[in-house]
């Protein structure tokens, strides 16, 4: 039987699409080419495209952000050097949280048992005082706990309690997080 796989419109709405392709304008002539200080530059340019951003937020400018309108972050929280933030659904960062450089936050998939593969997208949730380190990808639906580190070049993919040093692919809780003062 033969399975229809013709072309299919996009998903997402016209306004959607116009956004995102001013914002890619914006992105490329403002945002990316912005010297390592501007924070609040950058800061003012996604929220200008709809982000909540908390007070001190840092986004660096290699960071890739999809969907501005899609960002929450908390304060003093922090996208890191080439971080690829696909937020073609909603992604909440809390407040104190690092991700690391080379992390991609993917808030979407494809639905591969459809013939047509639409895009279904998801929430990721990453609590206050995080730290996902180097080059950790999270995927979507997925909820990382207060205070959680997960270590680098993990695969997120599930929930992650909090408090716990996760690790792997995918990640898991390898042991109980304690802070020193």
């Amino acid at each position: 039987m033969p399975i229809d796989i013709s072309h299919k419109p996009s998903p997402f709405p016209l306004r959607n699409r116009a956004g995102r392709a001013l914002w890619g304008l914006v992105y490329i002539l403002l945002f990316r080419p912005s010297p390592r200080p501007f924070h609040a530059w950058r800061r003012w340019l996604l929220k200008l495209f709809g982000a909540r951003l908390g007070k001190g937020a840092k986004v660096f400018s290699s960071a890739k952000v999809y969907a501005p309108w899609n960002l929450a972050m908390g304060v003093y929280s922090t996208l890191a050097p080439h971080v690829d933030c696909y937020c073609a659904g909603p992604i909440r960062i809390g407040d104190h949280t690092t991700i690391s450089q080379y992390s991609y936050l993917c808030a979407a998939s494809h639905d591969f048992e459809h013939p047509n593969m639409p895009l279904v997208a998801g929430t990721i949730t990453i609590g206050a005082q995080v730290w996902i380190a180097a080059d950790v990808f999270v995927g979507p639906d997925t909820t990382i706990g207060d205070g959680a580190v997960v270590g680098a070049r993990s695969t997120v993919l599930s929930d992650l309690p909090p408090w716990m040093l996760c690790a792997g692919t995918p990640a898991r809780p390898v042991r109980e997080r304690t802070v020193s003062a």
